[in-house]
C-alpha cells in the first residue's frame, strides 16, 4: 500500500497540494485577522472570545479542505476515469482495489494532517496577533487551548472521511465538475456557523457524516474489479 501511495506521489507530486494548502491557510488567517481588527465586524460576528474565534477558524478551515479534497479526488480518480488513463492503469499487474485504496488513503491522510496544521498555525498566529493588539479581552488559558486542540483533532478526523462524500456523485458520471460542486454543497451545509455553533457541535452529525464518507469510499472500490477497461 505504501509503495502504491509513493507511486501516486511521484505521478502527481505533493508540492502543488502543499502550496495550495499554504496559500489557503494564509488567506484564512488574513480574513480572520481583518474581521477581528474591524470593530464593526467584530461586533456583528461571534468574535468576542477565544472559543468563538477558534470555532470560526475551525469552520473556515474545514470548509476549505472539504472542497480541496474534492479537487484532489477529481485529479487522482475522477479525472483519470474521465480521460481514460485509469483504463491504462487497470492493465498493470496491480490489484485494482489496492490501487484505489491507496488513492483514497492519500486523500484521507493529506486532508487530516493538513487540516490540523492549518488550524494550529492560524490559531497560534491569531493568539500572537491578539497578544499584541488586544482585540479580544482576556488571556488564552490552557483549558481553552486544550479544548481547541481536541476539537481540531476530532473535527479533522471527521472531515477527512466526510470529504469523500463528493466521490459518490463524481463517480456516477465520472464528472469533475459534479465532484467539486457537490463538495461545495456539503461544505455549505456543515460549515454554517451561528454564534459559534455549527452542525459539528452536534456530535452525532460529524460521526454520521464520517461513517457515510467511509461507506462511500468502500462502495467506490468494492466492485472495481468488475469495471470495464473502457468507459
Amino acid at each position: 500500500m505504501l509503495k502504491l501511495m509513493r507511486l501516486e506521489l511521484r505521478k502527481f507530486g505533493l508540492k502543488p497540494y502543499v502550496r495550495s494548502a499554504v496559500i489557503g491557510t494564509i488567506l484564512i488567517f488574513i480574513l480572520v485577522s481583518c474581521l477581528t481588527m474591524n470593530a464593526q465586524m467584530r461586533a456583528s460576528l461571534p468574535l468576542s472570545s477565544y472559543p468563538m474565534t477558534f470555532s470560526i477558524i475551525d469552520t473556515l478551515v474545514r470548509g476549505m479542505y472539504i472542497v480541496f479534497a474534492a479537487v484532489i479526488l477529481s485529479r487522482l480518480i475522477i479525472g483519470e476515469f474521465q480521460n481514460k488513463t485509469m483504463a491504462l492503469m487497470f492493465t498493470y499487474p496491480i490489484n485494482r482495489k489496492k490501487m484505489m485504496a491507496a488513492k483514497l488513503l492519500f486523500v484521507l491522510l493529506f486532508t487530516f494532517i493538513a487540516n490540523i496544521i492549518s488550524c494550529l498555525l492560524i490559531g497560534a498566529g491569531f493568539a500572537v496577533l491578539n497578544h499584541m493588539e488586544g482585540v479580544i479581552p482576556g488571556l488564552l488559558t490552557w483549558p481553552v487551548t486544550e479544548r481547541f486542540l481536541l476539537v481540531v483533532f476530532m473535527n479533522a478526523l471527521a472531515t477527512s472521511f466526510l470529504s469523500l462524500i463528493p466521490l459518490y456523485f463524481g463517480m456516477r458520471k465520472h464528472s469533475v465538475a459534479t465532484t467539486i460542486t457537490s463538495s461545495v454543497i456539503v461544505a455549505a451545509l456543515v460549515c454554517q456557523n451561528i454564534d459559534g455553533k455549527t452542525l459539528y457541535s452536534i456530535i452525532a452529525v460529524p460521526i454520521a457524516l464520517a461513517l457515510l464518507g467511509a461507506v462511500i469510499a468502500y462502495m467506490s472500490i468494492r466492485n472495481i474489479e468488475n469495471v470495464g477497461l473502457v468507459n
